[in-house]
């Protein structure tokens, strides 16, 4: 009989993070999956004929639950909320998971830019996708979890699929990403706003999470010359501060992003959504509990 020790807990708490976008909340999902599974009889534990797939279908249920809630407590966060950015390579898509044409318009890998608009979909959209296409789960397996037909969960992904083309999140190559996020920094490190907004889609967009840290903008930012300037006064506030900020790119979530360091203080993380040569989104991540990926 196999036993939950045999159990692959990274690749678990991995799924759980795609659907709930923080490490935090992921740990929590696999445990209350575990705290299920000793809770059960032995005889009930023996009657699993695979226990992988058990956890899988437990932990997804888990993750509907709490992203159902989630909104509820959003709408108390101080400011506007974003996904935990990661570093590293990120996760590659499922090889088989879905057709190569729907995987050209997403890319291969699950960036910073997909976990932010995997939050515009509801719970049962997010989670079908990110069983199927991401982790590569037939729509018998995800029916399991969502409680609808497998019929029902193909269009669930379907529709997800659509919304992520519809918010252009279109891959880009990883090396014209890195000369836009290099170009990106160099512009805010010199100062020029003419540079700076000539990097900008005109509809460009900002949001900060910083879970009420002081300086974060509790709302969006618009446009490419109110976004050059917030950039560029945050630059000249910490010039004026005196503040020993190290500048840097470095992978996260499989893509180039900048991220800034100082001595005794808490980092910060800028990622972008660049298409065209041009970025169309700018995400920074200031929230201390969702940046222990990047402190020492």
């Amino acid at each position: 009989m196999a036993e939950a020790e045999d159990v692959d807990r990274g690749r678990l708490v991995a799924t759980a993070f795609r659907m709930l976008g923080t490490t935090a909340d992921a740990e929590d999902a696999v445990q209350e999956a575990f705290v299920r599974w000793f809770r059960m009889e032995r005889a009930e534990r023996e009657a699993v004929r695979n226990v992988d797939a058990w956890f899988t279908t437990v932990v997804g249920r888990i993750c509907l639950d709490v992203l159902g809630s989630a909104r509820a407590r959003r709408e108390q966060y101080t400011g506007e909320w974003l996904p935990e950015p990661r570093p590293g390579s990120g996760l590659a898509l499922a090889s088989s998971a879905i057709d190569p044409a729907d995987r050209a318009s997403i890319g291969d890998q699950v960036t910073s830019a997909l976990m932010v608009v995997l939050e515009s979909l509801t719970p049962a959209e997010r989670v079908a996708f990110v069983l199927h296409d991401l982790f590569g789960l037939s729509f018998v397996e995800v029916a399991e979890v969502v409680g609808r037909s497998p019929q029902a969960c193909r269009k669930l992904a379907s529709d997800a699929r659509r919304d992520l083309r519809d918010r252009r999140v279109r891959d880009t190559d990883p090396a014209d990403h890195e000369r836009v996020v290099t170009a990106f920094l160099v512009a805010a490190g010199t100062g020029r706003l003419d540079d700076l907004v000539a990097l900008l889609d005109p509809s460009v967009t900002l949001v900060t999470d910083g879970g009420g840290r002081a300086g974060m903008a509790r709302r969006p930012v618009r446009g490419a010359d109110q976004v050059a300037r917030f950039l560029l006064g945050i630059v000249a506030k910490m010039g004026r501060e005196g503040r020993d900020v190290v500048p840097s790119v470095e992978t996260v979530d499989g893509r180039a992003a900048v991220v800034l360091r100082e001595a005794g203080a808490d980092p910060f993380v800028i990622t972008l959504n660049v298409a065209d040569g041009r970025v169309r989104d700018v995400w920074i991540q200031a929230n201390p509990a969702k940046l222990t990926g990047f402190t020492p």
